[in-house]
């Protein structure tokens, strides 16, 4: 780790400052992501402005539903929140299932949202890695990329966003506040933050040198809806997603869906939105059939690599076991269900035997 100056910043606009007038200058939160790249030598600030002591780390619930949830507010604090758990338990499972304890007590909800899309390669600096050298090239197409994205890639970069908590966020349509380095603010829906890599993969957000994260805000969950989140990973203890999946379900009286949202996690450089099953489920019942054929719509432009292309059978798998979890648990409650947590919150591994051999 080379030398770097650290500041403590004071207020929103000295932090601003404090990283437009330093060279290689780097907000720091909890550092659980930055950190561990600085130490492996990816990244290289000069300066690091700590923004841990600055006014955002409340948790702020609305009288119309929706709740504000400041950047610097911990992991930790979010997932074990009452009403997070209450009124959006995918969040709180998500949190759960992406760190240890010692980990969820140090990082933030910005810092979350922020960390580095990555792969191996990424983090090894002897590797070519256009993430980290633009124009050296993308290490991971021809080498270890079983863990690696399926959609939404390009040829340049087939690394996953790491995030849990992000995938929930938008599967709920959050939406990103932001304080620009001039000082006026900007919301961001999530949907829209993040980038795809194209042939810049070193871009991964909209943020500009010098913005500021503030916060996230969750819009009110549809009437009587219900949500999870469901996480595949190779084992039990704090992996990556190989796949996951937030669902959010709301249905009529008939057992049509009223509203669905879904999001994908470990399968693509960003939050991944499942629009197209989304179109193709909402308004249905939510059948056997039409579950697995919305799931393989979402696919149709997915581009594998050999060693993945594994994923979108499970991703296919998984969403469609979650709706079902979720429309039987509105069904044995004999109602239109709430955003409760369904008494599995635990549950953030397989969905079960909703296999794929259960379509003949």
């Amino acid at each position: 780790m080379r030398p770097f100056t650290y500041e403590r910043a004071t207020d929103p606009g000295a932090a601003a400052t404090a990283l437009l007038d330093g060279t290689d200058a780097m907000f720091l939160a909890g550092g659980t992501n930055l950190v561990d790249l600085m130490k492996l030598g990816v990244a290289r600030p000069a300066t690091l402005v700590d923004v841990t002591r600055l006014p955002y780390d409340r948790i702020e619930h609305r009288a119309d539903g929706s709740v504000l949830i400041g950047a610097m507010v911990r992991n930790s604090d979010l997932s074990g929140d009452p009403g997070i758990r209450e009124r959006f338990p995918a969040i709180s499972q998500a949190v759960l299932s992406g760190a240890s304890g010692q980990l969820r007590s140090m990082a933030t909800t910005g810092g979350n949202l922020l960390q580095r899309t990555r792969c191996l390669y990424f983090q090894d600096v002897t590797k070519p890695c256009n993430k980290r050298d633009p124009g050296s090239g993308c290490s991971a197409i021809g080498g270890d990329h079983r863990d690696l994205g399926v959609i939404g890639t390009s040829i340049a970069c087939v690394a996953t966003n790491p995030s849990d908590m992000a995938v929930a966020m938008a599967a709920l349509d959050a939406v990103v506040h932001i304080r620009l380095a001039g000082g006026d603010e900007r919301a961001v829906p999530l949907s829209r933050f993040y980038l795809l890599p194209g042939d810049t993969p070193e871009r991964e957000t909209v943020l500009e040198p010098g913005d500021l994260i503030t916060g996230v805000e969750l819009p009110p969950p549809p009437d009587g809806a219900v949500m999870l989140y469901h996480k595949v990973r190779d084992r039990w203890s704090f992996a990556f997603a190989v796949v996951s999946v937030a669902a959010v379900v709301a249905m009529e009286a008939g057992g049509s869906l009223r509203e669905i949202r879904l999001a994908l996690g470990g399968v693509a450089p960003v939050p991944w939105r499942a629009r197209e099953a989304e179109r193709t489920l909402a308004g249905h019942r939510p059948t056997r059939a039409l579950l697995l054929a919305a799931a393989e719509a979402e696919f149709a432009a997915a581009r594998p690599l050999p060693r993945n292309e594994f994923k979108i059978g499970l991703a296919v798998d998984l969403i469609a076991a979650s709706v079902r979890d979720l429309t039987e648990s509105i069904g044995s409650t004999g109602s239109t269900g709430s955003t409760g947590s369904m008494g599995n919150t635990g549950n953030t591994g397989s969905t079960g035997n909703f296999t794929r051999e259960e379509r003949g």
